[in-house]
């Protein structure tokens, strides 16, 4: 085998481990990954702003909001107008959204931050750096995407799809 073709198979095995879990989060909750990541920051951080959430989860705020809608529409969230700022909303969790979240599985990546961190710097470095790098040869190093592994698939509106 080549070593491209190697390289492929373990991304391809990648993708398909965050698929899986995917499917197994999805079965458990109904929820998609985005959307419990999304709850998890907002269990976090009760009044957190949409801007905020998507700049400590790395998506654009109009793919935040489309996921909140989503999570309002199935009574997981509110948002809450400040009586200070109208400008300002806050999202806080309901009881539905914090019994949703509450029994979620383990996030898959929980694992692999273990490992990662146990790794000496340079090999952090160095694995980043080579990731960075395949994302680029793959055109998609511009793609919006959040530290939480996902795969689009399961229950997911073009705009959760990251």
């Amino acid at each position: 085998m080549k070593k491209y073709e190697a390289l492929l198979v373990s991304l391809r095995k990648v993708i398909r481990a965050i698929d899986l879990y995917s499917k197994k989060l999805s079965k458990e909750t109904g929820l998609t990954s985005p959307q419990l990541i999304v709850l998890q920051n907002i269990a976090a951080h009760d009044g957190v702003m949409v801007k905020d959430i998507a700049t400590c989860i790395n998506l654009s705020s109009a793919t935040v909001t489309s996921i909140l809608d989503r999570l309002e529409s199935r009574n997981f969230v509110i948002r809450e107008r400040s009586t200070v700022d109208k400008r300002k909303v806050g999202l806080h969790l309901t009881e539905q959204g914090k019994i949703a979240i509450k029994d979620s599985p383990t996030p898959l990546q929980h694992h692999f931050i273990e490992r990662f961190e146990a790794m000496e710097e340079w090999e952090q470095s160095q694995m980043l750096a080579t990731m960075e790098r395949i994302a680029k040869m793959m055109d998609a190093d511009d793609i919006d995407a959040a530290p939480m592994l996902q795969v689009g698939g399961i229950q997911v509106e073009d705009s959760e799809k990251h």
